[in-house]
């Protein structure tokens, strides 16, 4: 469920992608001094956004290198990192144990199963600095597999719980951008929810396993009515985000919920044509 809050490339400014490249880097670099390589492991796009946010928006000191990476060995990398970037580094390790003690739960999955292990005492470590943080997310992923177990068809009650989960980790702490900030990761967290199961649904209705959509599928408007949802969370969430006073990096943060999460989106609706066709 991670991979679709991303940056639209082609219409990004040459500097700007220089920096998303660098904060996403530095999201690399905090999650292996904060939890080893295997924390590399968890980097996802979704938690690097939230992190260049809450950075553009409380503007800390950072610290800016550079390094060798072994997946690009050829050239050094600039990296830029501050403290939201290694709490963002923290929610990523909340966020992938939890969803391997959910394919453990279903599909018993052996490698998950041996990943979860490993991360085991870095998860531990993240709750007890954050302990309502992770129970708030454990609560409503525990409401969500509920919900799924039911069946339930309500789009809004269960991509509401991925909405909390989301809202959860956008607020960083309780202060006066609190409530736009958890309007504006609410949203988006539903809008990632429902994308997710909107590209799932052919191979969740071949397996019969669980997904929203199921019914709706072979509606003869079901991707105009998807799209007209997924508009409305991020509408919704882009409402609450421009409430934000964020100057730096402000271009950048556009580009990816205005334009990049929509990449996702067009890539699954071509592949189904094609498919058609």
């Amino acid at each position: 469920m991670f991979g679709y809050v991303v940056i639209n490339k082609p219409e990004l400014k040459i500097k700007d992608f220089d920096k998303y490249q660098e904060y996403y880097c530095g999201l690399c670099q905090s999650l292996k001094q904060n939890h080893g390589r295997r924390g590399q492991l968890t980097l996802n796009y979704d938690l690097n956004f939230v992190g260049i946010l809450l950075s553009s928006l409380y503007e800390p000191e950072e610290k800016q290198y550079w390094i060798r990476c072994p997946i690009h060995p050829f050239h050094k990398k600039r990296v830029r990192t501050n403290q939201y970037m290694d709490y963002v580094s923290d929610m990523n390790i909340i966020l992938t144990y939890f969803k391997l003690e959910d394919d453990v739960l279903d599909e018993n999955s052996l490698k998950s199963k041996s990943f979860k292990q490993l991360l085991k005492k870095d998860f531990q470590r993240v709750k007890e600095k954050y302990p309502k943080k992770v129970d708030t997310i454990k609560y409503h992923l525990d409401q969500i597999h509920v919900l799924e177990q039911k069946n339930c068809l309500d789009l809004d009650e269960v991509s509401g719980h991925f909405g909390h989960i989301m809202a959860s980790i956008c607020v960083y702490q309780d202060d006066i951008f609190k409530e736009d900030l958890y309007q504006m990761g609410f949203y988006l967290g539903k809008f990632i929810y429902l994308i997710d199961a909107f590209e799932d649904v052919e191979e969740d209705i071949k397996k019969q396993t669980y997904n929203p959509f199921k019914e709706k599928f072979k509606d003869e408007h079901f991707q105009e009515d998807c799209f007209h949802l997924l508009e409305m969370m991020i509408s919704n969430s882009s409402f609450y985000f421009e409430k934000l006073p964020l100057i730096e990096n402000v271009e950048l943060l556009r580009n990816i919920i205005y334009s990049g999460i929509w990449t996702k989106f067009e890539l699954i609706k071509k592949k189904r044509m094609e498919e058609k066709s």
